[in-house]
C-alpha cells in the first residue's frame, strides 16, 4: 500500500499584510529596523502597532491637525502624543497648548506654534530612547475618511 501526501485546503492562501514599507526612504527604513527590533525584544503592543503603521501607504497614514492632537491630549499632562504620519497646522485654532509630539513629519508652521507654546517636537528615534515600551504616550491617528484628493 502506498501513502500519499495530505491535501491541505489552505494551500494557496497567504498573508497579504505588508511585511515592509514600499518606500525607499532610507530614514523610514532605519525606523523600521529600530521598531522591528523593539517589537521583537519588548512585550509591548505599542511597538508592534507603530511598526505596522510605518509599513502603511500614505493614504493609510492620514495627516492630523494640531487642534485635533490638542483635543485628544486634553487632561493628559506629561504624556507624549505619537502620530505615525504628518501633523499639520490649523489656523482656526488660536491658542496652542504646551504639547509633546512625536511624528514622522510636521509642517513648519505647526512646529513653530508648538515650540512657541513651550512644547516639543521629537522624532521616532528620540521617542524610542525616551519610551522604549511606549510608556506615557498616547497613540493617535488622523481620520481616513476626511482625505481630499
Amino acid at each position: 500500500m502506498r501513502l500519499c501526501g495530505i491535501d491541505i485546503k489552505k494551500h494557496h492562501v497567504r498573508n497579504k499584510n505588508r511585511q515592509a514599507p514600499k518606500s525607499e526612504d532610507v530614514y523610514l527604513l532605519l525606523l523600521v529596523k529600530l521598531y522591528r527590533f523593539l517589537a521583537r525584544r519588548t512585550d509591548s503592543a505599542f511597538n508592534k502597532v507603530v511598526l505596522k503603521r510605518l509599513f502603511m501607504s500614505r493614504v493609510n497614514r492620514p495627516p492630523m491637525s494640531v487642534s485635533r492632537v490638542a483635543r485628544n491630549m486634553a487632561g493628559k499632562d506629561g504624556k507624549t502624543a505619537v502620530v505615525v504620519g504628518t501633523v499639520t497646522d490649523d489656523n482656526r485654532f488660536l491658542e496652542v497648548p504646551k504639547l509633546s509630539i512625536a511624528c514622522l513629519r510636521i509642517t513648519k508652521t505647526a512646529k513653530a506654534r508648538i515650540l512657541k507654546a513651550g512644547g516639543e517636537v521629537i522624532t521616532f528615534d528620540q521617542l524610542a530612547l525616551r519610551a522604549p515600551t511606549g510608556a506615557n504616550t498616547v497613540l493617535l491617528r488622523g481620520k481616513k475618511n476626511t482625505r481630499e484628493a
